[in-house]
């Protein structure tokens, strides 16, 4: 190797007149010959070391400064529909019998002669099987799950006001803290197996072990269970595309929100004649013109401050700050709904007030219903001093439109302003997407 690497030194260094040779027998001088002079070329040598990635040599520090790159900012979800993505949960007790009977047909690995050899051989195959079967799908559940905060905010709001704030991380927390404990408890007890002297103990250990490894899995196992809950409520949820422009029905409880609803689109929400008939966002789909358009339903909301409010009357909050809405807000000034004329009229103030970007259309509902007097309740003060007020009690808002879905009155109308409503939106829409492009590019 030293001669090579003096060859090689020799090469590459600048010659000079003579050459002096060091021979066992003394130092010779040859003349005509070049002299080389000694160089230390193996400071110059490289010592980076590469990885084949995609067909290319891609320098390992490299490779590994990416992937902490990527560690440290993960991938934003911008876009709804994460919940529609979520795993496949199983039962927590489907996930503990198919990995006993997966273990159980595990065998002890061929060529072993001696008897207590391979019993114990077969006690730890088996216990590191069911360590793994039970491991595997907690880890998966774990990985896929996502992040809360990566979400779109209109999808972080429904998991907080759905399962309650803090639930669905404390939930995954558990699960991934119950594979941590059984992978534990597996490696233990397949290590104490692997370290029997006979046939006899590495059968009690492997005996001892499965009962401690299904023990430990079942004492926290409803947290399995718990994130299967989770799973099909979430995926449950309405899918809103962001594209298609959307119609909110906004309101107090029982003014006819979900009666219009049946009216304009392809959902069917319940229709009862108590409040908050409508537990959840519901969403259908208006087609108008061979044009699809969304509409959803929401809970009712009730005259008092925000940090009061319910997580239904949240949810209305939520869909009108999350997703770009068109809002059809529906009064009831027949008294029928059980919201005073006198708390609709504050209620429709305040969210108009925090929520008038969005394009807006006001619908007075069970027209029929309406008398020449306008309906006081007892807690009214009946003071008609206040001139909006006392036009609201009788007409509702300036420009509202008049329905009656019993009558079918107005209906034809409101479809003709709902669809150029729709139209506005649509146009908002594309706008918004087109500055975006615009921004992007100059950036």
């Amino acid at each position: 190797m030293s001669r090579a690497c003096s060859l090689f030194q020799l090469w590459h260094s600048p010659p000079n007149t003579r050459l002096l040779l060091s021979i066992s027998k003394g130092p010779y001088l040859i003349p005509s010959a070049r002299s080389y002079p000694g160089l230390c070329f193996c400071k110059g040598l490289q010592t980076s070391t590469y990885e084949v990635v995609k067909g290319s040599y891609v320098p390992t520090a490299q490779i590994k400064q990416e992937g902490k790159t990527e560690e440290k900012s993960p991938e934003i979800l911008e876009g709804v529909g994460a919940f529609q993505k979520l795993p496949m949960v199983m039962p927590s007790v489907d996930i503990l019998y198919s990995a006993l009977r997966k273990a159980k047909k595990i065998a002890p690995t061929k060529g072993i002669a001696n008897i207590a050899k391979r019993e114990r051989n077969r006690g730890a195959k088996q216990l590191d099987a069911l360590m793994k079967e039970i491991a595997v799908p907690l880890r998966t559940y774990s990985e896929n799950f996502p992040n809360k905060k990566y979400l779109h905010p209109y999808e972080r709001s429904l998991i907080e006001l759905t399962l309650g704030d803090g639930n669905y991380e404390q939930v995954l927390g558990k699960v991934d803290a119950l594979r941590k404990k059984v992978v534990s408890v597996g490696k233990e007890h397949a290590s104490l197996c692997a370290k029997s002297t006979s046939k006899k103990e590495a059968e009690t250990r492997l005996s001892e072990g499965l009962k401690k490894v299904e023990e430990t899995y079942i004492r926290q196992g409803k947290y399995v269970d718990d994130l299967l809950h989770i799973a099909k409520t979430l995926r449950a949820m309405p899918v809103v595309d962001l594209e298609t422009p959307t119609l909110c029905l906004v309101g107090a409880p029982n003014v006819g929100k979900s009666s219009l609803v049946r009216i304009l689109s392809t959902g069917k929400p319940e229709v009862c004649n108590y409040p908050f008939t409508t537990r959840g966002i519901l969403m259908g789909h208006i087609i108008l013109n061979h044009e699809t358009f969304q509409v959803t339903d929401t809970p009712g909301l009730l005259k008092r401050c925000d940090e009061d409010r319910n997580n239904l009357e949240k949810l209305t909050l939520a869909v009108l700050s999350h997703l770009p809405t068109a809002v059809l807000y529906v009064h009831d000034l027949s008294g029928e709904c059980g919201t005073s004329p006198t708390d609709q009229f504050v209620i429709y103030n305040e969210i108009k007030e925090k929520f008038g970007d969005h394009l807006w259309l006001d619908v007075v509902s069970k027209c029929d219903l309406l008398q020449e007097s306008p309906v006081l309740f007892a807690t009214d003060n009946g003071d008609d001093n206040d001139l909006d007020l006392a036009r609201y009690r009788k007409l509702g808002p300036e420009g509202a439109l008049h329905v009656s879905v019993k009558n079918e009155v107005g209906l034809p109308e409101l479809k003709r302003r709902v669809h150029e409503l729709l139209n506005t939106q649509m146009t908002r829409i594309q706008s918004l997407e087109t500055n975006q492009e615009t921004l992007q590019v100059l950036t």
